[in-house]
């Protein structure tokens, strides 16, 4: 399967909302009642604000995942400085998992901070979504211990970070 990675179009975004909400409820990461899944539903809202990446079969053009990035400094990051970028919700549709999707769309983030001219990328993760971590260890994110933080009490998240 030939995955392409490109800026989602109108026509993509109630997949990608749809399958953020399937990986982060569905993987038991968020709650179905927490306020949170309005967020990760609301694809177009993040491709408005953001930048909204998808992942699609380039034979079927069917949306296998997505990923939102956000520059330091802007409204969609959490921990990156002004020189850096962030990934966002990370998301893989359950069916294609293990065909490099989440690395692809991970990759596809760090070229894209390049091309920004960006210093490197930041961003937060849980704990327990260690499937992700092997792709960011793998894709040359280090874990930087020392900007750890928790947006509330009982959320603690870990840092990635990748200098250019």
């Amino acid at each position: 399967m030939d995955i392409l990675i490109r800026q989602a179009r109108s026509e993509d975004l109630d997949d990608a909302g749809r399958i953020t909400v399937e990986a982060f409820v569905g993987d038991g990461h968020t709650s179905p009642t927490s306020g949170y899944v309005k967020l990760l539903r609301d694809a177009a809202r993040r491709a408005r604000e953001a930048e909204l990446l998808v992942a699609v079969d380039a034979a079927e053009g069917r949306v296998l995942g997505c990923v939102t990035f956000a520059v330091g400094g802007t409204e969609w990051a959490d921990i990156a400085a002004p020189s850096e970028g962030e990934i966002r919700m990370l998301a893989t549709a359950a069916a294609a998992r293990g065909r490099g999707v989440g690395e692809a769309l991970v990759r596809a983030t760090v070229a894209r901070s390049r091309e920004l001219g960006l210093a490197g990328m930041a961003f937060s993760t849980r704990p327990e979504m260690t499937a992700a971590h092997r792709i960011y260890e793998r894709t040359g994110f280090l874990r930087t211990p020392e900007r750890d933080w928790a947006p509330y009490p009982g959320m603690d998240l870990m840092v990635y970070t990748m200098a250019f």
